[in-house]
């Protein structure tokens, strides 16, 4: 095994070891430009264990296979934290997502980086709902729709809720993801 630098046509770099023309062993890789840096454990070409910090300042810890987030890691992303598997680049199985800023938080399962199964979900407010697949899957649908929205823009004009727990009624218990 051997080590060294590596500059990319697109002005990323690599500096670490190499093993037949691949990185291999421990080495720091930078995108273009100084953009995003992956340092630690590299076989034949592939990041094994490390730490992948994002333009943004996003950050995950953790294992990787074949380029892709997979085994135990935690990702912090803004005001938010998960601590648990990672399944071919995607949250997976077991894990914990919490705010850095509020009691909110949510514990349990989960399938294609999504909450799925049992969990139980604190709320902003210290209220909390343990879930089960059917309670899950009644609120799923809802749940995405209002996703791709950020809250203030689902109410009218000038009649925002005062309360979480007053949002929670307007759209049903449960059917708002505190996540993003």
């Amino acid at each position: 095994m051997t080590g060294g630098r590596f500059d990319f046509d697109d002005g990323g770099t690599y500096c670490g070891g190499w093993d037949d023309g691949k990185a291999h062993g421990q080495g720091v890789c930078t995108g273009p430009k100084g953009q995003g840096e992956y340092a630690g454990s590299w076989s034949n070409g592939f990041e094994v264990v490390g730490a992948y910090t994002w333009p943004s300042g996003n950050v995950y810890r953790g294992y990787w296979a074949q380029g892709k987030r997979h085994g135990l890691g935690v990702e912090s992303k803004g005001r938010w934290t998960y601590r648990g598997e990672w399944t071919h680049g995607f949250k997976g199985r077991y894990g914990v997502r919490q705010s850095l800023n509020t009691p909110a938080r949510y514990e349990g399962t989960w399938n294609n980086g999504l909450q799925d199964g049992y969990g139980v979900e604190t709320y902003a407010d210290g209220e909390h709902l343990t879930l089960g697949p059917k309670q899950r899957q009644q609120t799923k649908l809802r749940s995405q729709l209002v996703k791709t929205q950020t809250l203030p823009e689902l109410w009218p004009k000038n009649s925002h809720p005062a309360s979480t727990s007053q949002a929670r009624t307007i759209f049903g218990r449960n059917t708002t993801s505190r996540w993003k």
